[in-house]
């Protein structure tokens, strides 16, 4: 037996699927259909207890954890699992797939990962969209809850959103990657504030060498060379993370192109005197719909699918003179992306370099590199 109990105290009960073991986050859900090895790397979930709503996970296993020639993950998104607990349907012990080497749950006991099979995620999903995300813990002992006024009581979750969860999954030290092949001769700066992998793949596959820096790296002292600015997806509250905003800010003084994807829309958004706020339950799935708007910021005809995994949105009123908004998501109309009129300054919500998910706006690693 384990069981997921949210601070209201309300519990969902199943069968262990993992690790045997206790762990507390914020409770989010996904509603991809497929991906889950990818999500669970993706550091963006740092501090998170995942729901997957597709029924069925686990089916076609999990990847090597092999390295690329660059010396990071080739077929995932980082170097280990990020969510603290995974919440599933029905999880599948059984896969079948021609690249797989493990299955989930194996895979998640070797990382040390609780995840719960057997839950009735609709209800939860339905819990979550009406509420908001919620803090929770997975148990899989009834002694470690206490009963209070009749109800299962969580006591002393601490919310991750209060830590600066960028700094816990940040590189340390600065890394360079070459381009082992077409090699452009350009070479970018990117703030690791939780980056995934297929980032830097993105870049290096498009010959651009990639200065992989901590989230709190001082461009002004800084000895390398590079040719524009980039800020990564990642966790938590982006008001955690001054230190790259003072960077992002002297950047811009420096009229040098800057790019920021997902947290890092988020922290350009700032970093320019902008706002920020938190949604009530996120985006995280891969079918996300994005209106493109123009150059003023008026909304076009192009509607693109994207990849989505965050918890925070930019505030549409708040942008000063010369900034517009690029992207508005269609089913809300929360700001998807901004930019400035020059063009050498922009940042999307949404992930361009999917995995998983849509490749609809690949096409923005190519605008932004054009202009280095």
């Amino acid at each position: 037996m384990a069981t997921l109990v949210l601070a209201d105290g309300t519990t969902f009960e199943g069968e262990s699927f993992g690790f045997a073991g206790e762990s507390d986050g914020e409770v989010v859900f996904n509603t991809g259909m497929a991906g889950y090895p990818e999500s669970l790397t993706d550091p963006s979930y740092e501090g998170q207890i995942l729901v997957f709503t597709y029924p069925l996970i686990g089916n076609y296993g999990v990847p090597t954890e092999e390295k690329n020639a660059y010396g990071f993950a080739k077929n995932l998104e980082s170097e280990r699992i990020h969510v603290r607990g995974v919440v599933m349907a029905q999880g599948s012990e059984h896969f079948s797939h021609q690249a797989a080497a493990s299955s989930l749950p194996r895979w998640l006991e070797h990382h040390k990962i609780p995840a719960i099979t057997g839950v009735d995620t609709r209800a939860l999903t339905k819990k979550l969209r009406e509420h908001g995300v919620m803090l929770g813990r997975i148990v899989t002992d009834d002694a470690k809850l206490k009963v209070e006024s009749g109800k299962w009581k969580v006591a002393d979750i601490a919310d991750p959103n209060a830590q600066n969860l960028v700094a816990e999954v940040s590189c340390k030290e600065p890394v360079t990657y070459e381009p082992k092949e077409n090699a452009s001769g350009k070479s970018v700066i990117v703030f690791d504030c939780g980056i995934k992998n297929n980032i830097l793949r993105s870049f290096l596959k498009r010959g651009v060498t990639v200065h992989r820096v901590p989230w709190d790296y001082d461009l002004a002292s800084s000895e390398l060379k590079y040719d524009g600015v980039f800020i990564s997806n990642g966790p938590g509250d982006p008001k955690k993370c001054d230190a790259t905003i003072r960077q992002i800010q002297w950047s811009i003084g420096k009229n040098l192109p800057t790019f920021g994807i997902c947290l890092g829309n988020q922290l350009l958004a700032l970093a320019i005197g902008g706002d920020t706020f938190k949604l009530k339950y996120g985006h995280r799935g891969v079918n996300q719909p994005c209106i493109e708007h123009d150059t003023q910021g008026k909304p076009t005809k192009k509607c693109i699918i994207t990849s989505q995994n965050h918890g925070f949105a930019v505030k549409p009123d708040q942008l000063p003179k010369g900034w517009h908004i690029w992207f508005t998501n269609a089913n809300d109309g929360t700001v998807e992306g901004i930019r400035h009129e020059s063009g050498r300054f922009l940042s999307v919500q949404f992930h361009p370099e999917a995995t998983p998910g849509p490749e609809d706006a690949n096409y923005l690693f190519d605008e932004f590199v054009s202009k280095l």
